[in-house]
């Protein structure tokens, strides 16, 4: 990976069009951008579709970029992370049913090797998130780590718009009361 200020530099070479400076850019960034927009996405098919979408507009807006307001790879990620959840939105004519397994809470004992990289942060956060009622658990999975907007859980859920805000910010008050103790 680049520094921050090489990808100034790349970013300031990129909006004078020079193309060389836009490969550069894009082969020392795409494995960061492609790993958050699959995380949302969890297709690898939509998720290239988005990274390629997001570096057009990175091209195109490179201009745009002020370091004083955010790093360069904060700047990219923000584009290609808008893209993706914007398309996530966007899918709201699909069935929201297809909801990747991922989602779904893990099993009670995971595998060995995966609990020894977890986090003593990360324990504590799914076991606080194991006190939550399973159907709030998948409300926050859905809205936090999918990207769902409320307009799409309350369609999930049969429930009110404001009502799902409501069971959000409760879930959310409940699991940060369980950290801090």
């Amino acid at each position: 990976m680049l520094t921050p200020t090489e990808l100034v530099w790349l970013l300031a070479a990129v909006s004078r069009g020079d193309q060389a400076s836009f490969e550069r850019l894009y082969s020392a960034t795409r494995g960061k951008l492609y790993g958050v927009v699959l995380r949302i996405l969890r297709r690898p098919d939509l998720a290239d579709e988005v990274v390629q979408e997001a570096y057009v507009k990175i091209w195109s807006s490179a201009g745009q970029f002020d370091p004083s307001i955010a790093s360069p790879i904060t700047w990219m990620v923000a584009i290609a992370r808008n893209r993706a959840i914007d398309l996530v939105r966007k899918k709201t004519e699909d069935p929201i049913e297809e909801e990747s397994e991922a989602n779904e809470i893990a099993a009670e004992t995971p595998h060995p090797l995966a609990q020894r990289e977890m986090t003593e942060e990360l324990k504590r956060l799914l076991a606080c998130m194991g006190k939550l009622d399973p159907e709030r658990q998948r409300l926050v999975l859905l809205a936090y780590y999918s990207g769902w907007s409320r307009e799409q859980l309350a369609a999930k859920f049969d429930k009110p718009v404001n009502t799902i805000k409501t069971w959000l910010r409760r879930s959310l008050m409940e699991i940060r009361e369980c950290l801090g103790s």
